[in-house]
């Protein structure tokens, strides 16, 4: 719970510069996409039915009014075999009447379709890649209507560097004509956050994710929980922008292993990274309190706003962990986690994570939903594999900024 102190305390403004990120100019993304995806619950399980029946079920659920637009399908989709004239086929069993059918299904929805391949000769799951037909690919998709693409990294190169394969499929989108987000797939192997801000709309920083709090394998190994992955996102704060961001792998909320806890601290913790909240779990049958995580407004509003830099890590002090983000407005949103067992108290000020100096602050309990009044302490008691999340504003009225 929040505890409000008046003893003095109040901060001072941290004035936080860096270099800003140059973003693909193809004028999407300009917040992380929202969106859901096949593969965590289904992998290669993936048909027509089950696509349209997701975005049913993203309108009914509230998801789409909460934001979430992209309905993607991972690998598994096509042929093993391209046509006779080089096309990609859509696997007449799973998708009879094609993709693009499906994606007038799920447009009719007020809503977007995506779609899977690799920047090799074969996808994960060993179907034809997209090297070497990156404008006969991007070509297709665009008139099947597609509106995103997760570029994947499996396959023969064909003596190729990372740059030149991903480089060849963002011009041959662009040159489809048909606005498509643009997500590289490289698992950070090459640290595509030095390079890939004029490439793609988003580019993974990781191996694939697990439904596990941690697995405590070296980074650079399969696969890799909500910890492991935290870690690895601490040092890249200043290397996103809007229509350029970093993605530490898509939702695991409501799989697994993962208790709500588990689940409702993952959520907060990529709406800080200003990460894609792509969910990973199946909507057509979906708790209420998986919903209630996925569907809350003041954390994916944490997550939509560019506020000049991706949340950052503020402290770490054995098992807890302090995290902020500069909002747009002048608030700073922040998260205190207990990555081990609990009940633990944690505490921070606002000076110490940014917030502009003044006599008192306003603050939200994102998951609580109330506000209260501090002096400049915040302060929860956190239980096991959780956060508290808060909003802060300086001066104590709603008005008052």
């Amino acid at each position: 719970m929040l505890k409000v102190f008046t003893a003095a305390g109040a901060g001072m403004l941290l004035v936080l510069t860096f270099t800003p990120a140059r973003a693909l100019d193809n004028g999407l993304a300009r917040t992380p996409p929202m969106g859901w995806n096949s593969w965590n619950s289904f992998h290669c399980d993936v048909s027509a039915k089950l696509v349209e029946a997701t975005a049913d079920a993203m309108v009914a659920s509230g998801m789409r009014a909460a934001g979430y637009v992209y309905v993607n399908i991972d690998d598994c989709w096509l042929l093993k075999t391209r046509s006779r004239h080089g096309d990609l086929v859509p696997d007449p069993r799973k998708f009879p009447h094609g993709i693009e059918a499906v994606a007038a299904y799920v447009h009719r929805k007020g809503l977007k379709l995506g779609i899977y391949e690799s920047a090799g000769a074969t996808t994960c799951a060993g179907y034809p890649g997209s090297i070497g037909h990156e404008k006969q690919d991007a070509a297709q998709f665009a008139r099947w209507g597609v509106d995103y693409l997760k570029y994947d990294n499996c396959g023969d190169y064909k003596g190729e560097t990372y740059l030149q394969r991903y480089t060849a499929m963002r011009d041959a989108l662009a040159q489809s004509g048909r606005p498509i987000v643009y997500s590289l797939c490289e698992w950070g192997n090459k640290q595509p956050w030095t390079w890939a801000q004029p490439i793609g709309n988003l580019w993974r920083t990781t191996q694939d994710i697990t439904p596990r709090w941690r697995t405590d394998q070296p980074e650079n190994s399969y696969p890799q929980g909500i910890l492991d992955i935290l870690d690895q996102q601490a040092k890249l704060s200043t290397t996103s922008h809007p229509g350029a961001w970093n993605d530490p792998d898509m939702l695991e909320v409501g799989n697994g292993y993962l208790t709500d806890d588990e689940s409702e601290a993952h959520f907060s913790l990529w709406a800080l990274l200003n990460a894609p909240l792509i969910a990973g779990n199946d909507l057509r049958d979906m708790p209420q309190g998986v919903r209630d995580i996925l569907t809350n407004r003041d954390v994916i509003a944490v997550d939509q706003d560019w506020g000049g830099r991706q949340g950052y890590r503020v402290s770490e002090d054995g098992n807890t962990q302090v995290w902020a983000k500069p909002m747009s407005d002048g608030s700073v949103a922040v998260i205190l986690l207990n990555t081990r067992r609990g009940p633990v108290n944690i505490v921070t000020t606002a000076k110490a994570i940014g917030s502009r100096a003044a006599a008192s602050y306003r603050v939200r309990d994102l998951w609580k939903h109330t506000d209260s009044v501090s002096d400049g302490r915040i302060e929860a008691t956190v239980g096991t594999h959780a956060v508290a999340m808060f909003r802060v504003w300086p001066g104590s009225k709603s008005g008052t900024r």
